[in-house]
């Protein structure tokens, strides 16, 4: 798996995989990459939708997060969920086994 992604392209997938996976009534394109995905003003997401995504990340990109701590401050935006996953496959390549 390429590691160095292109962080766009990563930020894309992430969008395409909330939309796919948290039933959203918007498309990939119109969830900005800074914007809050809960709380007042954001996309609107609730601890379902968190749940979800958790799973999902997990799933796509073996981005574990082990705590709501974690969830709250990694599920913030795409950026910061981008980051996140960017992380966790630069720890992937660096360790085997």
């Amino acid at each position: 798996m390429e590691t160095m992604q292109n962080p766009n392209a990563l930020k894309e997938q992430i969008k395409a995989l909330m939309v796919e996976n948290l039933m959203l009534q918007i498309s990939a394109a119109e969830i900005k990459d800074d914007q809050t995905l809960f709380g007042p003003g954001s996309l609107g997401l609730d601890s379902v939708d968190a749940l979800q995504l958790v799973v999902a990340l997990d799933k796509n990109f073996g981005l574990k997060i082990p705590n709501p701590a974690a969830a709250k401050e990694i599920l913030q935006s795409v950026n910061t969920i981008a980051e996140a996953v960017t992380r966790k496959l630069a720890e992937g390549s660096q360790t085997h086994g």
